[in-house]
């Protein structure tokens, strides 16, 4: 049994670091997780500059990868839709809709020009052996950018996950050339459905952000809805909607969705109801404002770490001196080889050693002869020929010798040492050849990312204040007009999300919202459909003359659907809300008073309990 256990603690310990290390957690350097970096090694591999079948891509990544193809095909269209690292051709899905992207054959993609410029570098990218040991991929990319921050984060691994959120292009690069030249800087996130948000406790990516979805007034009774909050969907939004109307927290007539390219979602307001005051309770009780926290932990060489988004692109931009250094470096290397190789070219040409080696018959002693040749000539060279130096001048054909120019010889030694000189005057000050990077970056494809998101303090919403707002109902029996507008002699108060109950003369009622002013031709009775009121009704059979008493309660209803709460044939007589209402009823026989309090209440479409057996004269309230 302990062997067991030990097993289990070990396995798990290897799944857990297998998941963290190798699926769910980006690395800090290059802001990518295995899978995207190895699709991005894969296109870089394939690049030609022309779109490459995305289906094509993903069996091509699958040598590097060691899951299948859906997992895949999912990280590409993720990583193309965020928009900085890869050109897409066809159908991606929609960001704002939800939409799904059409099937991996249908599509296309390949590197943008950002991510070649900024990306790659086979010389200075360490590689390790793939999964099956058939190839080999990168520990990471040497990222000249602060991809992370750009991208942002999503991963749930065992016992830990991250959420970083992404950030403007160009204010994270402005941010790098802050902390270069030693000065403070702020870096806040951008979203690409854009929308308005509140930084104030953001504290670095440690906390959380209040977004909102930027709403226009189109006139009093028209909402339009252009950005809509990160995370969201037109979908999952217009839901929230339709849910806080069932609720009662919002009123809305129709909600219509027109995005394409761009958001737009279009509100009308029913009679009542104002686009200025709705504004509140949208906020208030829709998804157009939503509360997101971040939370910052990367891999950091090999290990996961919690930290914030400043560390993180101070971090970001010591590897980026360090990886433009690597470049000088090698570059400088890469001039004083070409310098060296020009001049023993030209001395090799220009004194003839060619001519001494003519009558040399083993290639040791060839070697032998161009070794001592080049003796009296080492101080013109930057170092001592090695064997392959003189392998390479043996491969020169006679025709370019005999066509050799000296003068375009030594204007390419001079042109190749005033960069060497330019190389070597930017390796003394890496600090402020990184700034003009970064400066040249910036002007190059800072216009291609401006920022989406605007930043603006958000007033916390107080929900019960907007929730119940008193207004006053009037009712006016002679002209048959009921709403807000309307100075009948009938008069109660309501809230803005009540319903009216309307009672006809005809037998029927229905329930309506509450208007400015509406016709309510033969209407005896109006209220408030709480729920909870009980309608008192006497009413008699036309053909029997037979009276009837009912007492209800309006529970369930649909909105300006017609009811009956009399039978076909029936006049109604008496019909009241008074709580304990007695009448003098005057029959054929006699008179009775009749206290309906009496009576059971049951449902509106219930016939009631018959009064008298002879027939109805009258019906006189006595309290």
């Amino acid at each position: 049994m302990d062997d067991l256990r030990d097993q289990m603690k070990d396995f798990f310990l290897q799944y857990a670091s297998y998941v963290i290390l190798d699926r769910a957690i980006p690395d800090v350097v290059d802001g990518l997780k295995p899978v995207q970096r190895r699709i991005l090694e894969t296109l870089y591999k394939q690049n030609d500059d022309k779109l490459h079948k995305v289906a094509n891509m993903v069996g091509q990544t699958m040598m590097l990868h060691p899951h299948g193809d859906a997992a895949i095909y999912e990280a590409l269209v993720n990583l193309a839709n965020k928009g900085f690292l890869l050109d897409r051709q066809g159908n991606f899905g929609n960001l704002y809709t939800g939409d799904p992207s059409a099937a991996a054959r249908y599509i296309e993609t390949r590197l943008s020009p950002l991510a070649r410029e900024t990306m790659f570098n086979p010389d200075i990218t360490e590689k390790i052996p793939s999964y099956d040991g058939r190839n080999l991929e990168p520990v990471s990319l040497p990222a000249k950018i602060p991809l992370l921050l750009m991208q942002g984060a999503d991963g749930i691994a065992v016992g830990m996950a991250t959420h970083i959120l992404p950030h403007n292009f160009t204010e994270l690069l402005e941010g790098q050339i802050a902390y270069l030249e030693g000065r403070d800087f702020k870096i806040f996130p951008d979203f690409p459905t854009g929308g308005i948000m509140d930084k104030s406790e953001y504290d670095k990516g440690r906390g959380k952000i209040k977004l909102r979805a930027k709403i226009e007034i189109k006139d009093p009774k028209t909402l339009v809805i252009r950005d809509i909050c990160y995370g969201t969907t037109t979908e999952s939004l217009i839901r929230s909607i339709d849910e806080a109307a069932k609720k009662g927290k919002i009123k809305i007539e129709s909600i219509d969705d027109y995005t394409s390219k761009e958001v737009e979602i279009e509100i009308k307001l029913p009679r009542g109801q104002y686009a200025e005051e709705m504004l509140d309770a949208l906020y208030g009780f829709t998804a157009c404002e939503v509360s997101i926290n971040s939370q910052v932990i990367v891999i950091k060489e090999g290990h996961p770490w919690e930290t914030d988004v400043d560390e993180i692109l101070r971090y970001n931009t010591d590897k980026l001196v360090e990886f433009l250094k690597q470049e000088l470096q090698i570059e400088k290397e890469r001039l004083l080889d070409k310098i060296f190789y020009r001049t023993l070219e030209r001395i090799f040409i220009e004194n003839k050693i060619y001519k001494k080696i003519e009558t040399v018959k083993t290639l040791e002693d060839i070697h032998t002869t161009l070794d001592t040749s080049f003796k009296p000539f080492r101080k013109k060279l930057i170092r001592t020929p090695t064997h392959d130096d003189r392998e390479k001048l043996l491969l020169i054909p006679i025709r370019r010798i005999s066509r050799f120019d000296i003068d375009k010889n030594k204007d390419e030694i001079t042109l190749l040492e005033e960069n060497l000189a330019e190389v070597e005057k930017q390796l003394k000050n890496v600090k402020k050849f990184t700034i003009n990077y970064l400066k040249k970056l910036i002007e190059k494809y800072g216009k291609n990312f401006p920022r989406r998101t605007k930043i603006k303090a958000i007033e916390e919403i107080d929900r019960r204040a907007i929730e119940t707002k008193k207004i006053k109902v009037g009712y006016d029996p002679k002209s048959g007009f009921v709403g807000t507008k309307i100075a009948g002699p009938t008069q109660f108060s309501c809230t803005n999300f009540d319903k009216l109950l309307v009672f006809f003369k005809d037998g029927t009622y229905k329930v309506i919202n509450v208007p400015e002013k509406q016709f309510v031709e033969g209407a005896v009775w109006v209220g408030v459909a709480d729920k909870t009121t009980v309608i008192n009704v006497i009413y008699k059979n036309t053909e029997t003359n037979q009276a009837w008493a009912k007492r209800f309660i309006v529970e369930k209803f649909i909105l300006d659907k017609p009811y009956r709460y009399i039978d076909e044939g029936g006049k109604l007589e008496y019909i009241s809300s008074d709580i304990e209402p007695e009448l003098e009823i005057q029959h054929a026989r006699g008179k009775i008073v009749y206290p309906l309090k009496d009576v059971l209440v049951k449902g509106a479409q219930a016939r009631g309990i018959r009064i008298a057996k002879s027939a109805f004269k009258s019906a006189k309230v006595l309290k």
